[in-house]
């Protein structure tokens, strides 16, 4: 009598090879599933509990917006490679920080990334070199308005044209090394109040300087905008939401911390609820987009 052998079957790891080749066989890849998150310390969240990932340098916090939109989006895998500090040229080349290296941000996206959310260009016009300068003025003195604007000049809003075209490279980066994700640039927040002449000595801006830089503020998000749809992506707009919320607000309101923190944040930076709100904006953005 002739024996009959039964097929055996498989086991797991080798109905993952026969899964991965059949589709491999078909033309078929993994639809994109992960949310990779990119930019700078607006991203990161200074100082915000609980500061997580490596190098310890990049000051992640796993409460900033990244961490609450993951939540409310439809991904399942996510990885944040912002860092407090980065500019443009950091999505391609490696930034140093205390405690080692940040890789080039680029290099976290692939074909599998299904959403990318971009925040940087502050950093490239020189955000705390300003903060610090228009910060430390003398409240009998001119401010820091004619260090900048001068000669017929004003070299901020110059910095924030030569930023323009770094920017449209770097959303440009984003979208060839992930050619099926889902591409948002995310704005700036609201720093100074939307009318009057800031909160001096509680944010140390003199009033003359409040105005102008707040045009700046607006100026430098107005370029983001620009690039994003240049690049023919999204651009989230976290400035209009956060109005009322600024560095002059009160504790129970502010979403941006001023020069000296009474929540746990950076200064002149995104405090816990700043980065809820801000991270449901982003959700929602995201979700208009993204629907499967």
């Amino acid at each position: 009598m002739r024996t009959i052998r039964r097929p055996r079957r498989l086991t797991a790891a080798a109905t993952i090879v026969v899964v991965l080749v059949t589709a491999a066989l078909s033309g078929c890849t993994p639809a994109p599933d992960t949310y990779v998150a990119l930019g700078d310390s607006y991203v990161s969240g200074p100082a915000i509990p609980n500061q997580t990932g490596l190098p310890l340098g990049c000051l992640r916090s796993d409460s900033n917006y990244p961490n609450v939109a993951r939540v409310g989006i439809k991904v399942t895998k996510f990885t944040d490679v912002s860092c407090s500090g980065a500019q443009t040229r950091d999505f391609r080349n490696a930034q140093d920080v205390t405690g080692g290296s940040n890789s080039p941000q680029l290099d976290a996206l692939d074909d599998q990334t299904k959403v990318a959310t971009v925040g940087i260009g502050g950093n490239d016009i020189g955000f705390i070199d300003i903060v610090k300068n228009c910060g430390g003025k003398s409240p009998t003195g001119p401010g820091c308005k004619p260090d900048y604007v001068h000669d017929g000049r004003d070299e901020l809003r110059e910095r924030i044209a030569a930023t323009a075209p770094d920017v449209l490279q770097a959303l440009n980066d984003v979208k060839a090394r992930a050619p099926r994700a889902e591409v948002f640039m995310v704005g700036y927040p609201t720093l100074l109040p939307e009318t009057g002449t800031g909160c001096y000595p509680l944010v140390p801006l003199l009033p003359s300087d409040v105005p102008y830089l707040r045009g700046i503020a607006k100026a430098l998000n107005t370029m983001l905008a620009e690039q994003a749809a240049a690049a023919g992506v999204h651009y989230v707009d976290v400035a209009i939401s956060s109005i009322g919320h600024d560095a002059c607000a009160s504790p129970s309101q502010r979403w941006v911390e001023g020069v000296f923190p009474t929540a746990p944040a950076a200064p002149v930076h995104p405090n816990a609820k700043g980065m809820v709100a801000t991270g449901a904006v982003v959700t929602r953005a995201i979700n208009q987009v993204v629907t499967s």
